[in-house]
């Protein structure tokens, strides 16, 4: 299988407004990610923006920005209209859809999650994370992967959710907002409405197992920062802070 790594970064948030321009040391966040993505070394990294100032700060650095519309709803429709313009000749089967938003995520991540799709009847793969603690496990914002063990640290996917599940005894794992895509089934999501799972919970994967993808999910071993906030923002610089203790 040929893999590229997509990244889609959008200048707007309502949370955090310009965000991947946001300064860590010196450099815009969104060049942080695409570090992380190479350190990954799974494929040709490439930034799916609506922005020219995004596009240009990942030129500066020695990266690959390609312009999209600004009007799509979410980043996996910016990855496939990305992959349109730069692979016109289907050179790639495999799609990573890297966040734009975790300037801390290990390059394990990545590639365990890449090996997912080894089992060519998995359609999407993403990564988890056992959670620790009552608390992330009853925060809304944590979202939740349900699943069933097929081996060691490997899940068929069941269900996504921001509430605690599932009920009863026994370990609880969060999700972590990377996918990889088999190529034909992103092109499948794209063309699907919103599903009434995916409104409800307010989460995009649900889309794929309600239309009945294959879902797996491999638990790696740290769950990296996602930028939403300006006290994200900080701890984010704290754990890039060169001069820290390591």
């Amino acid at each position: 299988m040929a893999s590229i790594v997509l990244i889609p970064a959008r200048l707007s948030a309502s949370r955090l407004p310009g965000k991947p321009l946001a300064d860590i040391h010196g450099e815009p966040m969104i060049v942080h990610v695409w570090r992380r993505a190479l350190e990954a070394d799974v494929g040709p990294v490439v930034v799916a923006t609506d922005h020219p100032d995004i596009a240009g700060a990942v030129r500066a650095a020695g990266g690959t920005a390609v312009m999209t519309r600004t009007d799509h709803p979410n980043g996996t429709d910016r990855i496939a209209e990305a992959l349109t313009r730069i692979d016109p000749d289907r050179r790639y089967d495999v799609i990573v859809n890297f966040q734009g938003d975790l300037p801390t995520i290990a390059a394990h991540v990545s590639r365990a999650t890449t090996a997912l799709l080894d089992n060519q009847e998995v359609a999407l793969g993403t990564p988890v994370v056992p959670i620790t603690s009552a608390e992330e496990a009853g925060r809304e914002s944590v979202v939740k992967m349900v699943g069933t063990p097929i081996g060691p640290g490997r899940f068929r996917a069941l269900y996504f959710t921001r509430a605690r599940a599932p009920w009863g005894d026994g370990p609880l794992y969060h999700h972590i907002g990377l996918y990889v895509w088999r190529r034909a089934a992103l092109e499948r999501y794209v063309t699907l409405p919103p599903s009434p799972l995916e409104r409800r919970e307010r989460l995009e994967q649900l889309r794929a197992l309600e239309a009945g993808m294959r879902v797996d999910a491999v638990t790696v071993e740290d769950f990296p920062i996602g930028v939403d906030t300006s006290a994200d923002l900080d701890q984010a610089r704290r754990l890039l802070d060169p001069g820290a203790a390591k």
